[in-house]
């Protein structure tokens, strides 16, 4: 079946009569980008143009102005620091929002297809692309309520009356899934009178209908502005709750996968090299799905159970549900891969972890959230209490509690543990930039915003960044050189092969021990995720990679929260 054929079949499965409509006018649209005089993604050595994920592939993530530099746009200090500060341990940069938004730190969108001027302009983003692969964020599921579709719905023109879903309040919806406690329905004003509009996430985030082919079009067109505009992988932001369909749970709908799957294929008729990564924080088996069969939807899938699972191993001091967890671990194809990340602009979703972890043992990690100094975001669940949803705190501050008085030594160690672990998995890893430079929580910054992400999200000024970076003795040039170094060994190391073989060793419980690779090739990556130093036996044991000068025999000890990557000889 060709790539035009499967559209169609797409098309046709979404919109059934209207679908072949719908595909002459991808078709238009195909071949219209097709011809663009910007060139597309580059797949750089892959058979058929299509980008093939390796060890040396890492993204970090951060906003347009997670660093700011006074009398310069936040593109333009990325592009001038970044390459400096990571350009040999990471290949993508993904930029979150840097589109004009009214709300959510850039997620409520008013204009998909301008840059910010505050952040800087197209050229700007160009320049970084010179030196990254790019991520752009396709905020597919809402727009903000002052977006020009949104505004020309209310006062009721054609084809924008259809972009909208309204809802009788008086309509049963206590099946759909709810990521938020907000109501699921706003009131607005418009030339009609009031109407009630689906609104999953807040006010001033309006979703998009799909049922309107129109919406769906739209979307596409501007996914290949995207892939035109430099991006190399798009992220799907929230597609979990796409398709709306009373009487359903709103989630996962056969509907929204078969658009990923239209998605995957327009992309692969313009641009191969471009892939689709899915955000989707929800349980585990839920999450997976957006996978697909492997060769038909998502490329990389957001691997939401990992963050949690590593708070609560070091919580604990027990690896024993992490290493569970890890070893049934799988992807449908060798060319889909999990996107591995600890740490993000939004916090540590609980979700995912929900077939792993008990409510008590979620509840234990709130807990701690909160005597750290973070925050819990919940969700309504039907007629029971909310429940935790995110906590809101910086992964540093989650592991180690800022308000004691512990040795930085100690506190360095044990995240660069967490970090390792996240590096040691199968996939690809994404590295906050709060992570990467060592930050600690900023509260003030909930109190300034109003909003709990904030503690996670705050502007760095450069001079000063730089200045701290100079110390080698601080926490934030500690952190940064030993990530660094944990990456430059995994870039090494062709056990670290996404592919690469991978198998959990239960060696000690408050280890997680992972061997990657075959044969005189292959590393044991030990962790030790408790206050207590352990011995475990390991003859093939051929020097630790992290620390070529220490002395490994038949057994290997390893210092309470410390990581050894140990080759092996077969």
């Amino acid at each position: 079946m060709t790539v035009h054929q499967k559209i169609l079949a797409d098309a046709e499965f979404i919109y059934g009569d209207h679908g072949p409509r719908v595909a002459r006018a991808l078709q238009e649209l195909t071949d219209r980008f097709a011809a663009g005089d910007r060139a597309p993604a580059d797949g750089e050595g892959a058979p058929g143009g299509r980008h093939q994920f390796s060890r040396r592939d890492a993204v970090l993530i951060t906003y347009a102005d997670s660093i700011r530099s006074e009398g310069e746009k936040g593109l333009g200090t990325l592009a001038r620091v970044l390459p400096g500060l990571v350009g040999d341990v990471v290949d993508t940069v993904h930029l979150l929002p840097f589109f004009p938004w009214t709300s959510d730190d850039g997620f409520s969108v008013s204009d998909y297809l301008s840059v910010d001027p505050e952040l800087g302009d197209w050229d700007q983003v160009e320049e970084l692309g010179g030196s990254f692969r790019l991520m752009f964020d396709a905020v597919v599921n809402h727009m903000s309520a002052s977006h020009p579709w949104f505004e020309a719905y209310r006062r009721g023109e054609h084809p924008y009356r259809d972009y909208v879903r309204t809802v009788d309040p008086a309509t049963d919806l206590s099946g759909i899934v709810r990521p938020r406690t907000s109501p699921l329905l706003t009131p607005v004003e418009t030339s009609r009178g009031i109407e009630h509009v689906w609104t999953t996430f807040s006010a001033d985030q309006i979703d998009l209908d799909y049922e309107t082919p129109e919406v769906l079009l739209e979307i596409m067109t501007i996914l290949l502005e995207y892939v035109e505009r430099g991006a190399s992988l798009i992220r799907l932001d929230a597609v979990t709750y796409l398709w709306k369909e009373i009487g359903t749970s709103g989630v996962h709908h056969p509907r929204t996968h078969r658009v990923v799957q239209l998605m995957r294929h327009v992309l692969d008729a313009v641009a191969p090299g471009t892939s689709i990564i899915t955000e989707t924080n929800v349980p585990h088996e839920e999450n997976i799905s957006y996978f697909g069969n492997g060769r038909d939807e998502a490329q990389l899938v957001y691997n939401f159970a990992l963050p949690p699972l590593v708070l609560h191993s070091f919580v604990a001091g027990d690896a024993t549900v992490l290493s569970d967890w890890a070893a049934s671990l799988s992807t449908p194809s060798d060319s889909t891969h999990f996107f591995n990340f600890l740490a993000s602009h939004d916090g540590i979703g609980v979700r995912g972890a929900e077939a792993f972890l008990d409510q008590q043992q979620i509840s234990a990690l709130a807990e701690r959230v909160e005597q750290h100094g973070g925050l819990v975001s919940s969700r309504s669940v039907g007629d029971g209490p909310d429940q935790p949803y995110e906590l809101n705190i910086n992964y540093f501050d989650a592991l180690s509690d800022p308000g004691s008085d512990e040795d930085q030594e100690i506190a360095v160690r044990r995240f660069l543990t967490a970090q390792a672990i996240m590096l040691a998995l199968p996939g690809v890893p994404g590295i906050y930039i709060h992570s990467l430079l060592g930050s600690r929580g900023w509260p003030a910054g909930v109190q300034e915003q109003g909003y709990p992400r904030a503690i996670n999200r705050e502007k760095l000024d450069a001079q000063q960044l730089i200045q701290e970076l100079s110390d080698p003795e601080g926490r934030r040039a500690r952190v940064l050189e030993g990530i660094r170094h944990l990456m430059r060994v995994r870039r090494d190391q062709e056990a670290f092969e996404p592919t690469a073989p991978t198998t959990v060793h239960r060696l000690d419980p408050g280890v997680l021990a992972l061997e990657r690779g075959t044969g005189d090739a292959a590393v044991m990556c030990l962790h030790n995720v408790t206050d207590r130093e352990i011995t475990v036996e390991l003859p093939t044991a051929d020097g630790d990679l992290l620390d070529p000068g220490a002395q490994i025999r038949a057994a290997v000890t390893l210092a309470p929260w410390q990581t050894r990557w140990v080759g092996l000889h077969a």
